[in-house]
């Protein structure tokens, strides 16, 4: 009787010791974004003067009133908005599809296909740049939507992420449908599909906060304003700080820059909460090995 319950006593302390280090992780992750959307609510000299005291009586929204007239912000989240959607839908479209191809047929050269896309994904960025650069100018795509759409549309991970998902599904299942004599579309649009939508919803989530997030390739492909998405004007302010190119005291600029953060990061907040539970179900088909 002892040992048992020494025993529940020692997994009850386990399980306490589990939960205690997934609060401290979660307060380390979570600290970062509650001072910044705390301090976006406080004056410049207060962020620098006394950066973690936090008194509710003193905040203010001057830094959003005042980020609203320094950079066209509702210009960046309509750029990004755009090249989300269509951007994003183009992924979701022929990924899925490209993986459907190399999970359940045979065609010569697949595996030869297969591993060149597979050695996209262990290139650098960087090294895409200059190419794609010069494949846009020649085109005279150069500050154009089709730019920064186009370019990395079906992404190499959305290929190998639904082969893998769809590597699940039964062959048995596919061979019973085209037995009654559905057509590959309509296999893949009234099977394939409902069976892996955690797997899409998980790309869909990875896709959203990879096209928001993206900084290096909108700043290289655009040069004007009209077309800069909402990572490459938090850029510019924050080069104002360094270059003191706004005539205003570097400290307001500082709480611009929270306050535009602040804002930028709701998005995702929003997307990732709504649709945690998918992205973790996604995940765990995504992780069967084919």
């Amino acid at each position: 009787m002892s040992t048992r319950t020494g025993t529940s006593a020692s997994v009850r302390l386990g399980a306490a010791g589990r939960y205690g280090l997934l609060v401290v992780a979660g307060v380390v992750s979570l600290a970062p974004l509650l001072w910044m959307m705390a301090s976006s609510l406080k004056a410049g000299g207060d962020i620098i003067a006394r950066p973690f005291s936090f008194d509710p009586g003193q905040f203010t929204w001057e830094n959003f009133r005042s980020m609203l007239d320094t950079i066209p912000i509702g210009t960046g989240f309509r750029n990004t908005a755009i090249v989300v959607v269509v951007k994003g839908a183009l992924t979701m479209i022929f990924c899925p599809m490209a993986g459907f191809a190399f999970a359940k047929y045979a065609f010569p050269g697949k595996r030869l296909l297969f591993g060149t896309v597979l050695t996209t994904l262990m290139l650098p960025t960087l090294v895409l740049l200059v190419p794609l650069l010069l494949e846009m100018s020649q085109l005279g795509w150069v500050s154009t939507f089709q730019a920064l759409i186009l370019p990395g549309a079906i992404d190499a991970f959305g290929v190998f992420w639904m082969r893998q998902v769809i590597m699940a599904i039964p062959d048995e299942l596919l061979d019973a449908a085209r037995v009654d004599g559905a057509g590959e579309l309509r296999i893949f649009a009234s099977i394939v599909l409902p069976v892996i939508r955690p797997g899409l919803a998980a790309l869909g989530v990875l896709t959203f906060i990879n096209i928001y997030n993206d900084f290096v390739w909108p700043v290289v492909a655009v040069n004007d304003e009209q077309h800069q998405t909402l990572q490459v004007m938090l850029s510019a302010l924050a080069q104002n700080i360094r270059s003191g190119q706004l005539g205003a005291d570097w400290t307001s600029v500082w709480g611009q820059l929270l306050a535009a953060s602040t804002v930028a990061a709701i998005p995702v907040l929003i997307v990732f909460i709504v649709l945690q539970r998918h992205l973790i179900k996604g995940v765990m088909a995504g992780s069967l090995k084919g």
